[in-house]
């Protein structure tokens, strides 16, 4: 019992060190290569800022899947005398601890969301709107939403005095923007974030990627838009405009998380219209495909560092020099 106790609080306590490292880098990292990345397209800063996030948790369960875990079942005998000292449990305790709050946050969101989502579809009615396959609902509500709902199976809503204050033409455009969010899977990209953040509750690095990111996707879904069209761009922000007018001033309403034209927060809105109006003013479309290399890299650096990590793990040398450093540790925090 004591060899998987002590295998189990150095897998937790190395999670965390190494998810707070690479979290802490990849924050730093974002902050030397941004002004770089300024005449890129949001929606490659997009994919940029998300593999950077998700970077952190990603290493670390590379770490432990494939170094950590089979360097202790490799070299440490079954008959170890080293018993987990306090720092190391306190260490793993504040590792799980994080991992459970996360698994709560996201179950409770996730109920949150079903329930919210249950209360609008018992007021909808189902409507037909050009540009969009997935089902899509008219709702009485006093917030202008217009908002995709859900993950796997995303539901569009769009209340009343949105459909009655806005024109054919800049519906279909703020109808463009959130299909731009449903091609980029956000929501699911949401969800994981927010696990992400809530799993590393303790340090506060990674948080100001995540705020970054949300902006940035908004950004991406709207340069969607003006890549079918100026005239559609000059339609999304007009939409941007009335529909921001239209929010209760001083109200907070209960939305969740899913993809929102706008929010209850509108002080964006106002970079969002100039940056539609450059964009229609702009070649967007050529720009875009200028940019596939951009677009792609994130997700092919993710794959060569798995596939190298991968390889390394295979190196028996490797996973004794891990076993040292680990040795090393324990030495200390017990």
């Amino acid at each position: 019992m004591r060899y998987e106790l002590l295998g189990i609080c150095l897998a937790l306590t190395a999670f965390l060190a190494v998810n707070a490292i690479v979290s802490m880098a990849s924050s730093l990292g974002w902050r030397a290569l941004s002004p770089w990345t300024q005449r890129w397209s949001a929606k490659a800063r997009a994919e940029v800022l998300f593999a950077l996030r998700i970077a952190a948790p990603a290493v670390a369960f590379v770490f432990v899947a494939l170094f950590l875990l089979p360097s202790y079942v490799g070299y440490e005998p079954r008959g170890t005398s080293e018993v987990v000292g306090i720092k190391l449990a306190v260490l793993a305790l504040l590792s799980a601890f994080g991992a459970g709050f996360a698994l709560h946050r996201a179950c409770r969101s996730y109920l949150a969301t079903r329930a919210l989502r249950r209360q609008w579809l018992a007021t909808a009615t189902q409507i037909q709107l050009p540009g969009i396959d997935v089902p899509t609902f008219r709702i009485p509500h006093s917030f202008p939403i217009i908002a995709v709902v859900g993950t796997l199976r995303p539901r569009l809503f769009v209340a009343n005095q949105v459909l009655q204050s806005i024109s054919p033409e800049e519906l279909a455009a703020a109808i463009a923007h959130e299909r731009g969010h449903l091609i980029a899977h956000d929501n699911l990209k949401r969800v994981l974030l927010r696990a992400c953040r809530d799993a590393l509750m303790i340090f506060p690095s990674g948080r100001s990627l995540d705020r970054e990111w949300s902006e940035t996707a908004e950004a991406a879904a709207d340069e969607y838009v003006a890549q079918a069209s100026p005239t559609m761009a000059l339609d999304l922000a007009s939409a941007l405009v009335t529909i921001a007018r239209m929010i209760p001033k001083g109200t907070h309403v209960e939305l969740p998380l899913a993809a929102f034209l706008v929010g209850d927060e509108t002080r964006g809105v106002k970079a969002r219209v100039r940056r539609l109006l450059e964009l229609a003013s702009t070649n967007a479309e050529a720009r875009s495909k200028t940019l596939l290399v951009e677009r792609t890299l994130p997700l092919v650096v993710v794959a060569l560092l798995i596939a190298a990590s991968a390889a390394f793990a295979l190196n028996s040398s490797v996973l004794l020099g891990v076993h040292s450093i680990v040795e090393h540790i324990v030495s200390i925090l017990c």
